[in-house]
């Protein structure tokens, strides 16, 4: 099966379905949204890595910033925060430049390497449509943490590509379904933007736009 443009998610809804279902179903389907100060300071981090004027030419390094990418297959379409071409014996062709090169995916956070697979699965992902837009396999890339200016390699393994395809086909059938699910309070809601939107702690409140316009009723009465 493949998906058509208008099906396409955004590949970065990997992290926040990975974080919380919820929280992924407020941004990307009720449209919700809220700043905090880690947003903010990850927006502008991204805003950095993504200048145009940024290219950089590094030896037997090329390297593309804010490179668009999508997967037909897994329906989904986004931006590299940069990826590397590295020159390589068994790399692939690029137009306009000599040589065969590897590509290497480079995705940027704020903060520092976390002890959940958030950040791992939107770069296998960014990795995996790279391989379906190149037809070649992407073995390694990196997450760069802005807290320990330290990349984190990570090994693209067929058992995180499995994993990552089999999220994205579980958020296609909730955005199909438009459906927002409950949650269960837990303490990372305590670091999340949207919990005076998201009401963890009201398990009977349904879907955020149902409890606001509900609000607004009452009021109106």
């Amino acid at each position: 099966m493949e998906y058509q443009e208008d099906d396409y998610l955004m590949i970065s809804g990997i992290q926040h379905f990975q974080f919380c279902r919820r929280q992924w179903a407020l941004i990307h389907i009720e449209q919700q949204w809220a700043e905090n100060v880690h947003t903010v300071v990850g927006e502008l981090m991204h805003n950095k890595v993504h200048d145009p004027y940024l290219k950089e030419k590094r030896k037997d390094i090329l390297v593309a910033r804010a490179l668009p990418v999508s997967s037909r297959i897994m329906g989904v379409s986004g931006e590299c925060d940069m990826v590397e071409f590295q020159k390589a014996e068994d790399g692939v062709t690029l137009f306009g430049h000599r040589g065969l090169y590897k590509i290497y995916p480079v995705e940027y956070k704020k903060g520092k390497p976390k002890e959940s697979e958030e950040d791992i699965l939107q770069l296998a992902a960014q990795a995996m449509c790279l391989e379906e837009m190149f037809s070649s396999k992407v073995d390694e890339g990196a997450v760069f943490y802005g807290e320990t200016r330290r990349r984190e390699t990570v090994e693209i393994t067929d058992s995180l590509r499995a994993q990552v395809r089999e999220i994205f086909q579980e958020m296609h059938q909730y955005y199909d379904r438009r459906y927002t699910p409950k949650v269960k309070w837990s303490k990372k809601c305590n670091g999340c933007s949207l919990k005076d939107i998201c009401l963890p702690k009201i398990g009977k409140a349904g879907s955020a736009k149902k409890y606001i316009e509900q609000i607004l009723l009452e009021e109106d009465q």
